[in-house]
């Protein structure tokens, strides 16, 4: 798999996890972007290839709950070897 190949599957991984949610609220494409500011083409285009922008997105999940995601984006640690993650005591491993 190369990379943009990897890019597309992550993108179309989130459009794919935000349908799910929209229709676990019940919440059609048309409510969702009349509470989200976001338009209704851009909605669909999202859900249908992945491509949205970064406030869009923001915006989208704000209206369904899952603004706070974005706040562990970029914080897990890198550790350099097991005992940073012993000195840790194994916080935020993976």
């Amino acid at each position: 798999m190369t990379e943009l190949d990897n890019i597309l599957s992550i993108k179309q991984g989130i459009a794919k996890r935000l349908h799910t949610a929209r229709r676990n609220t019940k919440i059609s494409q048309i409510v969702l972007a009349q509470r989200s500011g976001v338009s209704l083409g851009s909605i669909k285009r999202f859900e249908r290839t992945g491509e949205i922008s970064l406030s869009s997105l923001l915006k989208l999940a704000m209206v369904l709950g899952y603004e706070s995601d974005f706040n562990t984006l970029f914080t897990r640690k890198n550790y350099q070897s097991i005992f940073d993650v012993v000195k840790d005591g194994g916080n935020n491993a993976k």
